[in-house]
């Protein structure tokens, strides 16, 4: 695989960014302010990652988890009653996760496939 070729990770970074600085026109508290700024900036940094390194299985892993850490935040870190924090997020949840599942399913496909099935004849 190809470095800086995977447009699902740009995204990712994107949200890793977006989640990372949404407390800036987003009503917050101190714990959600904490929360997506470390989510976020580890959802950047794994994306980064992943475009440097698009062939690490356990870096896809990591992303869905985070995706997951996202949507449970919430609830999880008690400010569900700030709904635009709440719904940022999820929605950056569902979209890491996402990326990350199927980074992971291309990854393991990649992987599994013979070397000489991927010489360009």
């Amino acid at each position: 695989m190809r470095r800086w070729t995977h447009s699902q990770d740009y995204i990712a970074l994107i949200a890793g960014l977006y989640a990372c600085l949404s407390p800036i026109w987003t009503d917050t508290t101190n714990r959600a302010t904490t929360t997506m700024i470390v989510l976020g900036a580890l959802t950047a940094l794994l994306a980064l990652v992943e475009l440097v390194r698009p062939d690490m299985l356990s870096a896809e892993g990591a992303m869905a988890l985070l995706g997951v850490l996202f949507v449970i935040s919430p609830w999880v870190m008690g400010f569900s009653d700030l709904t635009a924090m709440s719904w940022t997020a999820w929605i950056v949840g569902v979209v890491t996760f996402v990326i990350g599942a199927a980074d992971l399913m291309v990854t393991r496909t990649h992987h599994a496939t013979p070397a000489t099935q991927n010489v360009v004849r």
